[in-house]
């Protein structure tokens, strides 16, 4: 019999939060079948038969190629985003599998989703845009509608994908690209897995866009919806049941100041930022929100740098000599090589006088990728000329000055032109 899936991708630490999720689909759609995709290492205090979700799969069983030099090359958002696809594609070949649906950790389900499970039996993919309706307000606008020209035009906290040949093809595409450009390299068009989905009604056929304000609520949208509770405690948008709410941003303490930016005067959003603070208030005392994160440091217990991050997905001399990059237990490590060999090579790199070059060289490296292989060719970007360049101090600050100014007058592309 076929059926639905749902899952969500999440580090060990978050999983305190993930339950507040997969409670809130237990309540109304009983009938899925609910996956915790883990971008972490498996951890002993996760015992699943305590737990809401059905299944939990970790990077180490997703049979990704070079999985650990791959994983290395990616902070803890990118690396839960870059899998998302990955797994999409495993639940659509299950015999089983009628839908898929995937949701972020920070989300919460507050009515049951059949609009959207209606879609999918015409459509093949299903989205939410960031706003649905234009904002007023020339502050508004710049915090909402410029966002998400930054950041993508569709939350990638949602999508909808039927088990059809459309589907399919779309979750092969996106994993290819999420395995090659999941970084958050806004200069650079990117933002993890988000930026791409822009061009899905392009290259894709049967996309439906979900443009009821009940779903994918959050502070970037909530200007120009209307958030009401009824008499039964229901949250309401627009007279409609709420959907799911997005809470983004909400251990920072940044959801709550645009809460109060966004909304107000709106007592039902107020209402719904401090139920979600008092339920999650005691969280940090669970000791799974206490596990490290696996691939944030070396097996010794060091931490990785965004540097060695950069490097070794700059350079595939390094991932075919290290092809478990984490491993730290010889003195012929990617550890040992990034203490020693690394600062002679690239000194600016390593000096924190001089950080900013490798923030350039990071913002400007998008054709240098993970392949320790050597498939995929790609030409000699921006990127890989600062890293030469970064042999020479003086000449990496020179350069980091004039590329500055290059790119305040004439953008990114202006940058590749001149200095790549």
């Amino acid at each position: 019999m076929k059926k639905l899936h749902i899952f969500t991708s999440a580090a060990c630490n978050y999983i305190p939060k993930v339950r507040m999720l997969f409670n809130s689909l237990r309540e109304f759609h009983p009938e899925a079948e609910l996956h915790l995709l883990l971008a972490d290492a498996p951890t002993e205090l996760l015992d699943l038969s305590k737990e809401p979700f059905d299944t939990v799969t970790s990077l180490a069983d997703m049979e990704v190629p070079h999985w650990q030099g791959w994983a290395f090359c990616h902070s803890i958002v990118e690396l839960a985003t870059a899998m998302k696809p990955l797994f999409l594609q495993r639940l659509l070949a299950r015999d089983d599998c009628d839908k898929v649906l995937y949701l972020d950790p920070d989300m919460v389900v507050f009515s049951r989703l059949d609009d959207i499970l209606q879609s999918l039996d015409e459509a093949n993919i299903t989205l939410t845009p960031h706003q649905v309706s234009p904002e007023q307000t020339i502050d508004a606008i710049i915090d909402n509608e410029l966002s998400s020209l930054k950041h993508g035009v569709y939350n990638l906290g949602f999508v909808g994908v039927a088990n059809k040949e459309e589907g399919h093809r779309f979750a092969a595409w996106w994993a290819h690209r999420t395995y090659h450009f999941c970084r958050a390299e806004i200069p650079n068009g990117l933002f993890t897995d988000q930026r791409w989905i822009d061009l899905v009604p392009a290259f894709f056929t049967g996309v439906a866009i979900q443009r009821s304000s009940r779903h994918n609520v959050a502070t970037w949208n909530i200007t120009t919806r209307d958030m009401t509770r009824d008499v039964e405690g229901r949250y309401l948008m627009d007279g409609e049941p709420l959907g799911f709410y997005h809470f983004t941003g909400f251990d920072s303490g940044a959801h709550k100041v645009m809460a109060v930016k966004n909304a107000p005067g709106n007592v039902a959003v107020h209402e719904l930022v401090k139920w979600y603070e008092d339920s999650t208030r005691s969280l940090s005392q669970d000791p799974l929100s206490n596990v490290p994160w696996a691939f944030g440091t070396y097996s010794n217990g060091t931490k990785i740098g965004g540097v060695h991050r950069f490097l070794y997905r700059q350079r595939q001399d390094l991932q075919r000599a290290f092809p478990n990059p984490f491993d730290a237990s010889t003195p012929h490590s990617l550890l040992s090589w990034m203490t020693r060999q690394g600062p002679l090579e690239y000194p600016a790199l390593f000096d924190p006088a001089t950080s900013a070059v490798a923030r350039v060289a990071m913002a400007a490296n998008v054709g240098l990728i993970f392949d320790p292989e050597g498939t995929q060719p790609s030409g000699v970007s921006l990127g890989y000329r600062v890293a030469q360049i970064m042999q020479s101090p003086s000449e990496a600050v020179r350069l980091v000055r004039r590329g500055y100014e290059v790119l305040r007058t004439e953008g990114l592309p202006g940058v590749r032109r001149r200095l790549g």
